[in-house]
């Protein structure tokens, strides 16, 4: 298998999409039809947040712009803004999803198990 850095785009996110799918399994599945769709943005967004922020390493916070000829400034990069927005975005698609998630099965200790049997 090729490894994180080599896999296309569609290969990453088919990956995160099968973690995430991993987790939803037991969910009812009426209700997983409903959350599929979440899952697949928070995938997609998942590896473009990744992306960006080699984009931002490489290229910076902040790019040069020229406005008329003799007038140059600086200002966030696109790859900045463009993080942030997404960046929100998956939050609130991570919120949701982990609004539904299942719960999970705790494991009692045997003395744990004593004192409630």
């Amino acid at each position: 298998m090729a490894s994180k850095t080599e896999m296309s785009k569609e290969q990453k996110i088919s990956l995160e999409l099968t973690r995430l799918k991993r987790i939803y399994k037991k969910l009812d599945p009426n209700i997983f039809k409903t959350v599929e769709p979440l899952l697949e943005n928070a995938a997609f967004m998942a590896v473009s947040l990744d992306e960006l922020q080699e984009i931002i390493n490489d290229e910076g916070y902040i790019s040069e712009y020229q406005n008329g000829e003799n007038q140059w400034g600086t200002k966030q990069s696109d790859a900045v803004k463009t993080h942030l927005a997404m960046t929100k975005n998956h939050a609130s698609i991570i919120k949701q999803l982990t609004d539904i998630c299942p719960p999970s099965e705790k494991k009692h200790s045997r003395l744990q198990a004593m004192r409630d049997g």
